[in-house]
């Protein structure tokens, strides 16, 4: 197995730990994924769509199934899946593979960060396709991973204002820590944009090969919002009245541990 550059590995290291991510270019085959965003779609195109459940906002989740797993040997044996440990040592050795299917005429979402704050674990998301400012590149707040933030102190210290976007170009993978707060942004372009994650340490990942979860079936699922009617009220106000979300969450973030959840 080859590692990456010493140079490189200080730069995983001070991106991770300075800023909460880190862009490394060229790392995934492009013609890999090419051939797998083509399946992806196209497995879009067969499903059964579900309305909500994120149809509404435009954000979709999705288990990317068997045909994903060249893109882990590829970030593995260019060392990068052995420095994020040497990085964060105590995380588990598990992984989860998942993907982001951005629809066209998507929404904004919410700024959050994922899962619990304290059980960091770090993700990599791929670049399936060139990602860019009309087809959704991600947006990040650097250094908000550092701590703990209710959403009120989110909002009063308005670190909104940290805004960074990151375009990548096909194969290119961004490392960041669960903690660091981001949100995925619009897609104005005519085609789904497919945004490959894999989370490293991950502590609620079952035993087992994760790319034959499913039986290694390609399967989209909801994002966020449950696809009951309920959900899609909810999901359909918070769409077209964002204010009303950021409204709820600095209400809950006064009470209670708030600040450790994503919410």
């Amino acid at each position: 197995m080859t590692t990456l550059p010493t140079d490189l590995s200080r730069e995983v290291c001070r991106g991770l730990d300075d800023d909460g991510y880190c862009v490394i270019r060229d790392v995934v085959s492009k013609r890999g994924l090419t051939d797998f965003n083509r399946r992806i779609v196209e497995a879009y195109q067969r499903s059964e769509k579900f309305n909500g459940g994120g149809s509404i906002s435009g954000h979709l989740n999705c288990f990317p199934g068997g045909i994903s797993r060249f893109i882990y040997e590829e970030i593995e044996a260019r060392g990068i899946y052995d420095a994020v440990h040497a990085v964060c040592p105590g995380l588990p050795p598990t992984i989860r593979p998942t993907l982001n299917f951005n629809l066209p005429g998507s929404a904004a979402q919410h700024y959050h960060m994922d899962g619990v704050y304290t059980e960091e674990y770090v993700i990599c998301n791929v670049a399936v396709v060139d990602t860019d400012l009309v087809n959704g590149a991600i947006d990040l707040l650097p250094t908000t991973h550092r701590h703990i933030y209710p959403f009120w102190r989110y909002a009063l210290q308005r670190k909104y204002r940290l805004t960074t976007r990151i375009p990548m170009a096909q194969g290119d993978i961004l490392l960041r820590r669960s903690t660091l707060w981001h949100r995925g942004m619009p897609n104005r372009s005519q085609e789904p944009r497919a945004m490959f994650s894999l989370t490293v340490g991950e502590r609620s990942v079952d035993d087992g090969d994760p790319f034959l979860a499913n039986g290694g079936d390609i399967e989209f699922y909801p994002n966020w919002y449950n696809p009951g009617r309920l959900g899609m009220v909810r999901e359909r106000v918070e769409v077209r009245v964002p204010i009303t979300r950021s409204t709820v969450r600095f209400a809950r973030s006064l009470v209670g541990n708030r600040g450790y959840s994503s919410y």
